[in-house]
């Protein structure tokens, strides 16, 4: 494991943020489009800075391996939010 010397501080501000913004929000977003509804701008803006965001987790998980896992979990969820996202957009207007 290579470990530059941000890197602890780093993960800590990045788990930090995930476990009191980014995980309670993603899940939100996720139970609205499992609801079937569509994303609006407000649930885009949060999906476009956690998707510029992705490059460093995934460095880091790069580095520390321990990492890969928890980044893999939440790289699904973020799919699966899309994914029922775009069914969702695609679905005729009622």
């Amino acid at each position: 494991m290579t470990d530059t010397p941000n890197d602890a501080g780093t993960i800590q501000a990045m788990l930090e943020r995930l476990n009191k913004w980014r995980l309670p929000r993603a899940l939100d977003i996720k139970k609205k489009v499992d609801g079937g509804a569509t994303l609006d701008g407000n649930d885009l803006e949060f999906l476009k800075r956690v998707f510029e965001d992705a490059g460093a987790a995934q460095s880091l998980a790069g580095r520390h391996p321990e990492l890969k896992k928890l980044v893999a979990q939440l790289s699904g969820l973020y799919n699966d939010i899309t994914k029922k996202a775009l069914e969702n957009e695609q679905q005729p207007k009622k």
